[in-house]
């Protein structure tokens, strides 16, 4: 059970404004499924940069939790004190704060972000 926003969400149901993106290459067959790091990306529907940075994740198989701020009002206030920052996306890899979309793409160019999405811990650490 997570708590978020004020609201439990339990098993599949969670509130409006919650949505858990498709699943692509999870672990192969015949090994045991490893405990990764969840992965929760504040996000509008619109935003350019929400899709790149989804389509990013999903790419590397990513199980995506992504809440939008505009159809959770509480969302953006929850976004701003974790992150600091009032824009979209604002993305988190366990407890890591990686940013927004420049700062993923920039992660995964320096080879950092297939090591964070495994083992939820980065180079620097």
């Amino acid at each position: 059970m997570t708590k978020s926003s004020g609201t439990i969400l339990d098993g599949d149901s969670r509130p409006e404004g919650v949505s858990e993106s498709r699943r692509r290459g999870s672990e192969g067959a015949g090994t045991e499924p490893r405990s990764r790091p969840k992965v929760v990306m504040y996000a509008t529907s619109w935003c350019p940069y929400c899709a790149r940075a989804r389509e990013l994740l999903e790419q590397k198989g990513a199980a995506l939790e992504e809440i939008d701020i505009e159809a959770t009002p509480a969302a953006r206030m929850d976004m701003m004190s974790r992150s600091g920052r009032r824009t979209v996306p604002q993305i988190f890899i366990g407890e890591t704060h990686v940013g927004g979309c420049d700062d993923l793409l920039d992660l995964d160019a320096g080879g950092g972000l297939d090591k964070l999405l495994q083992t939820g811990v980065t180079n620097d650490e």
